[in-house]
């Protein structure tokens, strides 16, 4: 009997959510996705040092010898997400995702022109931008700024989802991907209730199961990826997703599991529901999002949690490259 991770391919496009290359080869993911954490997290791995000090190098020669280590890290910090994209590129067959900085996130303008920049990077490469999506969170702003660069062949997947209004307003927008985190909701109802959340009765799955049936019932054709997953059981139950990014160690249990899997996400079923159409626009966006305390507090926290990731980054980034230039003075 195929295991579960090979049959849930059948219904759904498996993501690598990882910024570790050798858990790519390993689980030939069409597409990939990565985050501030994650790249902070590979950044440090032993395996990964090469990358690092030769972005690092390359800054310092474009820079020139009189530019402060800051400086340096900073311009290789900006770098290093669409190396890594890059790299993971030469895995998989699909597309990777590359973040904007998180500290963009309530500003449009910036966000449009930082992503634009990602895009000159991989061109630069000789990468096509049919196989990069920039990755923004969904406030207003950033989806404001998804909208203008989906309207110039720019593709987006909205991240730190957490409520239907979010999905709503970045469908409208013509977004081409969104990625609702399963796991950080189920965390806060954890919180907020002290219940177990078993199987389909887990908030998150509840919240990815409703935007997938609003968008088919719909007909939007953006994309809905389940994300930030806690257990296997969560995955299983939401079989038949567009996408699902997922982390090494949930794929190991899958590719480990024996048994059947049921599709449980379908467009024609999702077709049959009775749904009500909601009108968005960004008073109903901010009535809902105030409404909804789970989603106040996830969005925020999420920004948070990414900006803090970028701030390590750039901080390991400057003791490196402050290391490097101490130990070539003191060789010369």
């Amino acid at each position: 009997m195929p295991n579960l991770l090979e049959q849930l391919r059948k219904y759904t496009v498996v993501v690598a959510d990882t910024g570790d290359i050798e858990g790519m080869k390993k689980f030939r993911p069409q597409d990939a996705t990565t985050n501030p954490s994650l790249i902070t997290a590979a950044a440090e791995m032993p395996e990964y040092q090469a990358i690092v000090n030769e972005e690092l190098a390359q800054a310092r020669t474009e820079l020139g010898p009189k530019v402060r280590a800051e400086a340096v890290a900073k311009l290789a910090f900006q770098r290093l997400a669409v190396t890594f994209g890059k790299k993971i590129l030469e895995i998989v067959p699909g597309r990777v995702s590359t973040e904007v900085d998180a500290r963009l996130s309530y500003d449009t303008d910036a966000t449009v022109a930082q992503a634009r920049g990602i895009i000159a990077q991989y061109g630069a490469a000789g990468i096509g931008r049919e196989r990069i999506l920039i990755k923004i969170a969904a406030t207003w702003d950033g989806i404001r700024a998804a909208e203008i660069l989906e309207k110039e062949g720019i593709h987006c997947n909205l991240t730190l989802i957490f409520g239907l209004h979010q999905a709503i307003a970045c469908a409208d927008a013509g977004v081409t991907l969104i990625s609702p985190f399963v796991g950080r909701i189920l965390d806060w109802y954890v919180q907020d209730t002290g219940k177990k959340f078993v199987g389909a009765e887990d908030p998150g799955v509840k919240s990815v199961t409703r935007i997938y049936n609003y968008y088919k019932k719909f007909g939007y054709k953006t994309q809905v990826m389940g994300a930030s997953f806690r257990n296997a059981s969560e995955i299983i139950e939401l079989a038949g997703c567009d996408l699902l990014t997922i982390s090494p160690k949930l794929l190991a249990e899958l590719e480990a599991t024996e048994g059947v899997l049921e599709r449980k996400l379908d467009p024609v079923k999702a077709a049959t529901q009775n749904i009500e159409r909601i009108v968005m626009d960004k008073d109903v966006f901010e009535f809902m999002h105030d409404g909804n305390a789970m989603a106040t507090d996830k969005l925020k926290g999420g920004i948070t949690g990414f900006t803090d990731a970028l701030i390590k980054l750039e901080a390991l980034l400057t003791v490196r490259q402050e290391m490097t230039e101490l130990r070539a003075n003191a060789s010369a």
